[in-house]
Formats: structure tokens, C-alpha cells, sequence
């Protein structure tokens, strides 16, 4: 074998171990893994050109088409190359590369890939399963030092869960009232534009398991009185659509469809499925928006999970696809969490869950609604108690994005979410899955609820919101495109008039902000 030069440390490669995870010793030598390696810009490593991160309305932006993008911000092909002689040099297997996504897929045995990258690989078991992982920070052989940004996929334990809170359905034949909402009932409750259903307009959905079935689509369309819409799967990483295998991501894939299908269901639906893992999320991403055969305008993303959990790299990596995405005039939203101003992390601090976090991601936090006599549409940041309650706060990791400058010097880091929707299970989304009706909640919904917003304002303004934060932040800011929600707490940040880390800006008044995108 060729002897391997001088490792160099790899920047933001640090993996800390998962609590609770019990280490059963080293990973199979012989085992057959397969990682990407994500590669340094030829160029810029971000598509935020003024026009992406101004405060031009839509129609004034001027985007980059996906082939303008790959080779204004791709990997050169020299860099592409250089990878591949390495393997080839190495005896490892190339299964893939793309300028666009600035990688190069490599296979190999497990202790090679271990040697050349710096890392101990143990198997560990935990309450849900076992997986492949690894402590500390990784290593990149000195010929590639200056190529490669990162490498994904040696360390494969789940990193995301779906952002949704269920709540059991009783039976209709009981005649019990249930306290619940179909998808069209809240867009007329938050007067989206009718007499527009998303056509021409993708919807890329990111899954990280689970799987759809069609039978419960037809049945379920059919019950809101509307065609199902078109849905495509597509794989990323061996990810397959696989209903009856994980019953939890079963009710975020058919969450995510069933909502967003209501709302545009003339919209082509696609569906990336992937690994639930940092190399399946990141690829899954990757290959959503550099797709350049079904060339999604909308990307929503309901999994999700605290920013401790992730390495530096992959956070970096991900916001520069989604900075990318941007420049394209694709918009990204993600669901805020539904663990609360804690995420669910058990040590005495505040966290934010991630991707929503990153400074190009629209996140969505969560309200309770409440109908009265004095008030059409009252809303209060949803909180059913420390860990049933909305996503917002403050990031670690990520600065004060530009958009955010009016939040004063005080405020050092990125602040989310930027906008809110409906999201208790006390009084959730009517859906199907595997042949049950169900009522669920959680910012999971919101994502997929401003998606289809988006895909109404998208079709007819013929071009795309794109980049939504800085009109949001900007232009936009008083002229009654959100109902402020002023009243309630998600644990530690409260809602007051304006913007704040428990509601964002509020929850959509879709007309008005059709019209005030039209001007």
C-alpha cells in the first residue's frame, strides 16, 4: 500500500460521543463503508450576492440558474480529479462525484477508510439501535488537505428527528367533535390568496426515513374534496421511500406531503429520501437543490436537532447549500423544534435546533390559535409544558446575520424563529397515515404550511420569493404580511409586539403578502 503523508487536522471534525451510547467494541475492519467527501469551492463558497441578501422585492432579484451556480460556486474539475487519483493510488472505489455539489463519493473497507481519515471507528448500541461512530477530530492525508472541507459518512448515527407531536384521533363514528384543523381550513384561516393551487411549482421535501403510501394519499385527498398531487421519490444514499418501517418517520413523510399537497396540490411534490445521518442530511440537501431535472423552488425540512449534536462541519457545509439556495432563488424552511427554549438538551442551558438556525433558513416556530368573539384569529406561542412547547432562541454557533441588524449590538448571534403558524397537538392537523387518521401538531406542520403559502405566491407572481428573511426583516417589516403573536413563552423566550425569539415576526397573512410582494 502507498504510504500516507502527513495528516493535517480537519477544521470543525470534532465528533463528542452520544450520551448514553455504550461502546461494543471496534467496527469490522472488512466492512464495506462509503463516505462523501465535500470539496472547497472553485470559486466563492457562497451564492449571498447582493441581490440574494438585499431587500429587493422577488421581481428585482436577478438568480443564478443551477448550471450558473455550479460553475460560479461548484468544486473545479481539477480538484474532482485529484480525489480520484487518490483513491484510484489507494485501491478506493469512486461511486460518484459532481461539480454542482462539490463532492466525490468514495468506498472502501471501513479500517482503511479509518486510517486515512484519522478515526477510531467503535459499533455502539443505544435504546433505539446500534450504530457506527467515532470521538475526536478527523484527519485529512496532506495531498488532499487543501481540497477537501469535509468528510461524512465514517460516523453514522442518527442525527435528526422529526419535529412533529401526535395526538391520539377518536373515532368519527362516536360523533365526537374534534378540536382540529384540515390544511385548507387554516389557510382560509390565515387568508391565503385562493384561487391558486402551486401550479408549475416543485416542493422538495427532505425525509430521513419512512416512507408514503399511495392508497392513503388517494383516500386522503379525497376527503378534503381535492386531486392527490404528483409525488416523486427520490433516493439519496440507498434511502428508498419505506412505509411500515419506522412508524415515527411515517407520520413526517405523510405530514410534510399531506400539507403542502393541500395547499399546492398542482405542485410536483419531490420527496428526498436519505439516511438519517450528517452525511445522508447534507447529501439529501445537496442533491434538493442542485436538482437540476426537477429544479425545486421550495425546499421544507421538519427534522431536525439541537446544534450540540452536530459537528462544525456539517453546520458550515449545510449553510452554504442553503446560502447557495438563496442565490437561486430557492427558499429553505425548517421547523423550529418542539422541545422548547432547551431542544431538549438536559444540561441547565438554552439550545436551538438546526438547520433551522442556519442564517438562510426561514424557521418556523409554533402558535396555539384560539377563535373568539373579540378576535378572529387569536394566537399565543404554543407551549404544552417544558418539552411540548415551541423552538426559539438564540444560536451558538452561527453570528447576527445582516437581516438581523435592527435586533440592536446586544444580540450577538442569529435569533429565531423568524416566523410562526399553528402548531399545538391539542388542536392539530388532520392527517392520514398507514391507513389511520390522525391529529398532529409541532413545527413539523408549520414548515410544510408556509411551503405551501410560498408555492400559491410563487405561481402567481410567475418567479420565485426566494430569500425571504431580509423583506421580512426590511420592507416588509409593519405592513401587515404576519400577525404579530405578542402573548405567550416557549420556557424562556416571550412574545412581545415586533419581533422576538418565541414567535419571529408571527404567523402568515398570505393575501397581504402576496400583494405586498407584487408591488
Amino acid at each position: 500500500m502507498p504510504t500516507i503523508s502527513q495528516p493535517r487536522i480537519l477544521p470543525g471534525s470534532a465528533q463528542a460521543a452520544l450520551p448514553g451510547a455504550r461502546a461494543l467494541g471496534p467496527v469490522d475492519g472488512g466492512l464495506a463503508l462509503e463516505i462523501t467527501l465535500r470539496l472547497r469551492a472553485a470559486g466563492s463558497d457562497t451564492g449571498d450576492d447582493a441581490a440574494a441578501r438585499g431587500e429587493q422585492l422577488p421581481r428585482q432579484r436577478v438568480y443564478l440558474s443551477r448550471a450558473q451556480c455550479a460553475q460560479a460556486h461548484g468544486a473545479s474539475g481539477a480538484d474532482i480529479q485529484q480525489v480520484r487519483d487518490f483513491a484510484s493510488k489507494h485501491g478506493l472505489h469512486v461511486l460518484g462525484s459532481s461539480i454542482a455539489q462539490r463532492h466525490v463519493v468514495l468506498s472502501g473497507p471501513a479500517q482503511q477508510m479509518a486510517g486515512l481519515f484519522g478515526a477510531q471507528l467503535l459499533q455502539y448500541q443505544t435504546g433505539d439501535g446500534n450504530f457506527r461512530g467515532r470521538t475526536g477530530e478527523l484527519t485529512v492525508p496532506a495531498e488532499l488537505a487543501e481540497v477537501v472541507e469535509g468528510v461524512f459518512g465514517l460516523d453514522d448515527r442518527p442525527i435528526a428527528t422529526p419535529r412533529f407531536r401526535q395526538r391520539a384521533v377518536q373515532s368519527s363514528v362516536t360523533g365526537a367533535v374534534q378540536l382540529a384543523y384540515t390544511p385548507p381550513q387554516l389557510a382560509q384561516m390565515y387568508q391565503f390568496p385562493p384561487g391558486l393551487d402551486g401550479s408549475g411549482q416543485c416542493i422538495g421535501l427532505i425525509e430521513l426515513g419512512g416512507g408514503s403510501r399511495a392508497a392513503d394519499l388517494r383516500a386522503y385527498f379525497k376527503s378534503l374534496g381535492l386531486k392527490p398531487p404528483r409525488v416523486r421519490s427520490i433516493a439519496v444514499d440507498h434511502g428508498a421511500n419505506r412505509p411500515g418501517h419506522d412508524a415515527s418517520a411515517d407520520i413526517e413523510v405523510m405530514l410534510d406531503i399531506e400539507i403542502a399537497g393541500a395547499l399546492a396540490p398542482a405542485a410536483l411534490i419531490a420527496v428526498y429520501f436519505a439516511p438519517n445521518s450528517e452525511r445522508g442530511f447534507l447529501d439529501a440537501v445537496t442533491a434538493a437543490v442542485h436538482d437540476d431535472v426537477h429544479k425545486p423552488s421550495i425546499i421544507s425540512i421538519s427534522w431536525g436537532a439541537p446544534e450540540t449534536a452536530w459537528t462544525e462541519q456539517a453546520m458550515s457545509a449545510i449553510e452554504q447549500v442553503f446560502s447557495l439556495a438563496a442565490s437561486m432563488g430557492v427558499t429553505i424552511l425548517c421547523a423550529a423544534g418542539d422541545n422548547g427554549a432547551t431542544d431538549g438538551v438536559d444540561d441547565g442551558a438554552l439550545h436551538v435546533d438546526f438547520p433551522a438556525s442556519a442564517p438562510h433558513a426561514l424557521a418556523c416556530g409554533g402558535t396555539r390559535i384560539a377563535i373568539n368573539a373579540d378576535c378572529d384569529l387569536c394566537e399565543v406561542v404554543w407551549n404544552g409544558g417544558p418539552a411540548l412547547a415551541s423552538g426559539g432562541g438564540y444560536s451558538r454557533y452561527f453570528s447576527r446575520p445582516g437581516y438581523q441588524a435592527l435586533l440592536g449590538e446586544s444580540v450577538r448571534f442569529r435569533g429565531l424563529p423568524d416566523v410562526t403558524g399553528h402548531a399545538d397537538p391539542a388542536s392539530g392537523y388532520c392527517i392520514r397515515v398507514n391507513g389511520q387518521e390522525q391529529i398532529v401538531g409541532g413545527t413539523s406542520a408549520v414548515a410544510p404550511l408556509w411551503t405551501g403559502l410560498l408555492a400559491r405566491i410563487n405561481q402567481q407572481l410567475g418567479y420565485p420569493v426566494g430569500f425571504l428573511q431580509p423583506l421580512l426583516y426590511g420592507a416588509l417589516r409593519g405592513q401587515g404580511a404576519t400577525r404579530d403573536v405578542a402573548q405567550g413563552t416557549n420556557g424562556a423566550m416571550s412574545a412581545v409586539p415586533g419581533w422576538d425569539a418565541g414567535s419571529g415576526w408571527g404567523s402568515p397573512v398570505g393575501g397581504r403578502l402576496l400583494q405586498l410582494l407584487s408591488a
